[in-house]
């Protein structure tokens, strides 16, 4: 993917086959380290640039058998009934119109207390407070707050639809005796992807280097915090969720996910997936010791959403019977100008 490091020129043309690997990224002068600014300096989706017509209609070829399962099934708005991060809960009310004739919904509601897309104004990078293609905290609150990095952009773009890609890790850790607990910060390294991956006939690698991950994919991996959730007594779960939060390394929230590391940043980039998305409270595990996290490099640097708290206990099952693990996939984000996050609302067409 190196190689093609001189060719390519900014912004980036999305339909194009091949992009460059992390190290050879071409930089912006108003663009922290590291950072894939690509795609224009008025951009606001990021990795979802990816999802063109033609990768759309490719990944349509998915469809099957035709089911469609949801990605948000089990996990009603109410759910989890403690949410992580000391979240503000979900209520729902019954309006009366006329009594016994007509009714109307109130919700309220923190759209990252469940099912949810971390969107761009949700994390910064934060050595530079910069969020998503130079935006900045003004640009979300105050008197000079404006659209920048807002979610309802995903909506403009054409909803995150293209082709998923699962990886059942919970049930691999599983059969191979391997420990992960959901409710610590157990942290799952690329080398445990990468044989997860092959347990189900996956190369996990880019389809440039070979793999069978094509460029626009969208990222899933099962960590089986659905499952945990549901057999644990419901004053322990709570008892858990409700643990000190403090952002950084003596947080005690402990949520299992992805391991912070170099070579996981190459493998996340270099794929270039449009998305990616886990089940439990957090996609990587937290808090992170490394003194930086995923979200940073996913949402800040690269502009590439983060799914949390997705329901994928029936679409795995269903994908080990059929004995394939990639289906077309359809989310359909919130349309709220200046939004920070947005309920995934999303199915698995298999």
């Amino acid at each position: 993917m190196s190689s093609n490091r001189i060719e390519m020129t900014l912004p980036f043309d999305p339909d194009s086959t091949v992009f460059p690997s992390r190290k050879d990224v071409p930089r912006r002068d108003d663009a922290p380290e590291g950072a894939a600014w690509v795609w224009g300096k008025d951009d606001n989706l990021g990795r979802l640039n990816l999802l063109t017509p033609t990768r759309v209609k490719a990944a349509a070829a998915e469809i099957k058998t035709g089911e469609a399962i949801s990605l948000n099934n089990s996990l009603p708005l109410n759910v989890p009934e403690v949410p992580a991060f000391h979240r503000e809960k979900f209520k729902h009310e019954i309006k009366p119109l006329v009594e016994g004739l007509a009714y109307d919904d109130l919700y309220t509601l923190n759209t990252q207390s469940g099912t949810q897309w971390d969107g761009f104004r949700h994390m910064a990078h934060l050595p530079t407070s910069t969020f998503y293609n130079n935006t900045k905290g003004s640009d979300i609150t105050g008197p000079a707050s404006n659209l920048k990095s807002s979610i309802h952009h995903w909506t403009h773009g054409g909803n995150i639809c293209g082709r998923g890609l699962l990886l059942d890790y919970f049930t691999y850790a599983q059969q191979h005796s391997l420990p992960h607990d959901p409710y610590t910060s157990t942290a799952i390294p690329l080398s445990s992807l990468r044989a997860c991956g092959h347990s189900q006939n996956l190369d996990i690698r880019p389809s440039s280097l070979g793999g069978d991950v094509q460029i626009g994919d969208i990222l899933f991996i099962r960590t089986g915090f659905t499952r945990a959730y549901n057999s644990t007594p419901r004053p322990e779960r709570n008892a858990l969720a409700a643990r000190p939060h403090v952002f950084g390394p003596e947080d005690g929230q402990r949520w299992g996910g992805v391991e912070q590391s170099s070579e996981m940043l190459d493998w996340l980039h270099d794929c270039y997936f449009a998305a990616v998305a886990g089940d439990a409270p957090s996609f990587e595990a937290w808090p992170s010791g490394k003194g930086w996290y995923l979200h940073e490099y996913l949402l800040a640097l690269w502009g590439c959403p983060i799914g949390e708290l997705l329901d994928l206990e029936r679409v795995s099952e269903r994908c080990r019977e059929l004995g394939r693990w990639t289906f077309f996939v359809v989310s359909a984000p919130a349309n709220v100008e200046g939004g920070v996050s947005t309920h995934v609302n999303g199915t698995a067409i298999l």
